[in-house]
């Protein structure tokens, strides 16, 4: 019998695949389609401050292995999913749930972060820093090792759950980042959120999102993905959550050897929305077709060979 059980930050997940920010809703538009307690957690929605409508329309374009999104982050904000989403997610989910938050200065970072460390529901706030910080002339908290540093010392002041920085791979050093964050009081570090990307129409001669470039994910992108949770997993002493096209159990096992803890699967849940529950029924005999007996054994192997 095979073990899948992971430990993140202090909480035991029955095994190691989390539903990625921004490709799962808020978990109960699944819950109709199969038991979503099958899953190690989820990440819900990216959660602000204030309610945001997102980008103009088109949002999404297709790729090869792949595709593009700007979708803007439109969420209810903070107060409504704790009012509103949360309450309806305690039908469907027994267990805790990761909280997305993003924000446009530190102070809104620090406020939502307080608000969702209140919520029992929530185990873990993961902080994706790839925002513009709008008092820093636009460039994302996330290209910056100080700013991503500020950022965390500034939730985690507020805050006495597990805070996970989710990274950006659009930066020269990834490594940097996460030492800063690590060093600023992070308790992981997730990465990669979606790489830089745009298709252009060619009929219309046009970009076809209407905000030209948007959030590169899928398939395509796994290689620089798994390079990168190897390189900042080697760096960091915290545990790193992997993700970037990741679409098998096959992946989610390369992931774990690379250094990550858990997985997250993004783009694929688009593509399929069983995908999740797929992967985690297949994981115990791939494991077992690679000889793994406990999960918690390959964590960072593959930086032994």
């Amino acid at each position: 019998m095979v073990n899948t059980k992971v430990e993140l930050c202090g909480i035991t997940l029955d095994n190691p695949v989390i539903p990625a920010s921004g490709t799962f809703g808020f978990g109960y538009e699944f819950a109709s389609l199969y038991d979503i307690n099958i899953l190690g957690t989820f990440s819900f929605k990216g959660t602000t401050k204030d309610a945001r409508f997102g980008n103009p329309t088109p949002r999404i374009a297709e790729c090869t292995s792949g595709m593009i999104n700007a979708v803007g982050l439109q969420n209810p904000g903070v107060d409504k999913v704790i009012s509103e989403e949360l309450p309806m997610l305690s039908n469907f989910f027994n267990k805790k749930v990761m909280a997305n938050v993003s924000g446009f200065s530190v102070e809104e970072y620090a406020y939502t972060c307080e608000k969702l460390d209140k919520c029992d529901q929530v185990g873990w706030l993961e902080v994706n820093i790839s925002c513009p910080n709008v008092h820093g002339g636009g460039m994302s908290f996330g290209t910056d090792p100080e700013a991503a540093a500020e950022v965390t010392r500034a939730v985690k002041s507020v805050t006495k759950k597990p805070v996970i920085l989710k990274l950006s791979p659009n930066v020269t050093d990834i490594v940097a980042i996460a030492k800063a964050c690590e060093k600023a009081g992070a308790d992981g570090i997730s990465l990669i959120n979606t790489m830089l990307g745009m298709r252009i129409d060619l009929n219309k001669k046009k970009p076809i999102i209407a905000n030209k470039m948007g959030g590169f994910s899928g398939p395509a992108i796994f290689p620089v993905a798994l390079r990168m949770v190897y390189q900042v997993s080697s760096a960091v002493e915290v545990p790193v959550i992997g993700m970037g096209g990741v679409s098998s159990a096959e992946d989610v096992i390369e992931m774990m050897l690379a250094g990550a803890t858990a997985v997250e699967v993004g783009a694929q849940n688009l593509v399929d929305p069983f995908a999740c529950k797929k992967i985690i029924e297949s994981l115990p005999s791939v494991m077992e077709k690679y000889r793994i007996e406990n999960l918690n054994d390959i964590i960072g192997a593959a930086h032994n060979g």
